[in-house]
């Protein structure tokens, strides 16, 4: 398929050409995902306030609040902490929800900018459009534009969503939407210039991701040197927005950074495509051994050699994460002893604080182990899509083979990161209680979610044998428990909605004893749903959904 001579004229002199089709194209297909986003901001920060509104009350209540705020690992999780002598109901807000505004933008900007750029390079439909009159920079011009428009949207709901608290100034809030916007901009134009390095999507979003990680290690690591932000913080585009000073001292000109970083990384990634063919990375991956290892032979090992980059990114994530988690309840028992009045606005076991903080603190983490199960499960599906597994059943693997195979590498690596990440959470706890008993504890409990985590990932096993063009939709159960879990309370939601989750049939467990009757359940639950998938993708056509 080819363009006419003078349609490929016109493109090669206009290296712009049809951005603005392409722009329409990419929120025609995304006329889901960023209302989505939105909407998912935005609720976020309308529940917070809420629950803070009929939480925090009076002045001595948010002191109390203040007090956790002064705290290493506190720091390390939210940010610098302004105003904490006089904490006022903006500061709150801003030390301890701007941070995980800014994360959300930023992982929404790389899926964003890495869907319509390198993930349609690799699946070949780039190459069809760039035989018709599109310019070389059209599609990632158009997927830029296609950030800006869902970050100006996410911006403008996080500003919406503070508009009915009174006793926030009206600028701040808009300048905490102006940092959540230019920061998921900043992210976006990193994921441009690592889908220009990454030859496949996966490299390309990983990249990005990595950049984002160590965006959030370097500010931690800064504000705890100076719990204002130190000379560290400034190395990372997280902390620019930070530094604006919300609802104490405001100033506008941090948000410059963001501006002038997301023009330069646009800048270097359009140098960048210059200097390669379409379909091809700069960095070229280096060439593999002439023969595959046995263990690479089976399903199995080819399986395990897929995942462990994945596997290994989020063990590791997920276990300091725990850790950093954990050692705050020393902190707050001490909050607890020093304090009494927070009793009023923290809703704890107050005879066994850190037992209490113990459970939450494993039901939090247990979110990585899910996630990474499901994605690993519909891993397969990418590999059917790119026909690999088409290339592996006609070596003489039969199907219940090579999906057992996978099935039971998902199952090991998830079972080992649920351990890893209560270990993680234990050794946290225990640093901070000097009671090492916490890491054999908290590691158990966190076993006791692997039902849960099991009928999750056997809803993706199910649609993927059974309808694979709907395998997306196990993400479903994955996004309504993360919402349970962290936003439940917040957004008053009824039990009946509450117990949709799978987790929440799990008991949080060191503060309350486990229940068999449930994890019986979950786990039956979760083994018709795997026989389910064996036997559909038995019977189904591969690579047809």
């Amino acid at each position: 398929m080819s363009a006419p001579p003078t349609a490929r004229r016109q493109s090669f002199r206009n290296p712009w050409a049809a951005t603005g089709g392409l722009l329409r194209l990419h929120l025609r297909l995304d006329r889901i995902i960023i209302p989505v986003w939105t909407l998912a901001v935005g609720a976020g920060v309308a529940g917070s306030m809420a629950t803070f509104e009929t939480t925090y009350t009076t002045p001595e209540s948010l002191q109390a609040r203040a007090s956790l705020m002064d705290n290493p690992a506190t720091v390390m999780m939210t940010g610098p902490a302004f105003g904490l002598e006089n904490y006022t109901f903006g500061a709150m807000v801003a030390n301890e929800l701007s941070l995980y505004l800014y994360l959300a933008a930023a992982i929404m900007s790389i899926l964003l900018v890495v869907r319509h750029t390198r993930a349609e390079e690799e699946s070949g439909r780039m190459e069809m459009l760039r035989a018709l009159p599109v310019g070389p920079f059209a599609p990632a011009a158009a997927a830029i534009i296609t950030v800006a428009v869902a970050n100006a949207a996410v911006g403008a709901a996080v500003v919406a969503a503070l508009a009915g608290t009174a006793s926030l100034d009206p600028a701040s809030s808009l300048a905490l939407g102006a940092g959540t916007a230019l920061t998921g901009m900043v992210f976006g134009a990193v994921a441009a210039v690592a889908a220009q390095l990454n030859e496949h999507a996966r490299g390309a979003t990983g990249t990005a991701m990595a950049v984002l990680a160590a965006a959030f290690l370097i500010r931690g690591i800064g504000d705890v040197i100076n719990n204002q932000g130190s000379w560290l913080s400034w190395f990372s585009p997280l902390a620019w927005p930070q530094q604006t000073r919300l609802w104490v001292d405001l100033r506008w000109w941090p948000l410059l950074l963001s501006a002038a970083a997301t023009a330069i990384l646009l800048v270097l990634a359009v140098e960048l495509a210059r200097r390669r063919d379409l379909g091809a990375g700069l960095r070229t991956p280096r060439p593999g051994p002439a023969t595959a290892r046995p263990a690479l032979l089976s399903p199995a090992g080819l399986a395990g050699r897929l995942l462990r980059g994945s596997f290994a990114t989020w063990t590791v994530s997920a276990f300091l994460f725990a850790a950093a988690f954990g050692a705050l309840a020393n902190s707050l028992e001490e909050s607890f002893s020093d304090l009494p009045q927070l009793a009023d606005f923290i809703t704890v076991d107050l005879a066994d604080v850190t037992t209490s903080f113990a459970s939450a603190i494993v039901s939090f983490v247990i979110v990585a182990p899910l996630i990474f199960s499901v994605s690993a499960v519909l891993r397969l599906r990418a590999e059917e899509d790119a026909g690999r597994v088409e290339q592996l059943l006609a070596t003489g693997s039969s199907r219940t083979g090579l999906l057992a195979g996978w099935l039971a590498v998902v199952a090991g690596q998830t079972v080992l990161m649920t351990a890893v990440v209560g270990l993680g959470a234990g050794l946290g706890v225990a640093a901070g209680t000097g009671d090492g008993g916490w890491a054999g504890e908290l590691t158990l409990a966190a076993l006791t979610y692997l039902p849960a985590i099991a009928l999750s990932a056997g809803v993706a096993a199910a649609l993927y044998g059974l309808f694979p063009r709907l395998a997306a939709l196990a993400w479903a159960p994955v996004v309504w428990s993360a919402i349970v879990l962290f936003l439940g309370q917040l957004l008053a939601l009824p039990d009946w909605a509450m117990d949709l989750s799978p987790l929440a049939h799990v008991a949080l467990v060191p503060s309350a004893d486990p229940e068999a009757a449930p994890l019986a359940v979950l786990t039956a639950g979760a083994a018709v749903l795997v026989a389910a998938g064996f036997t559909g993708f038995r019977r189904r056509d591969v690579g047809i959904g």
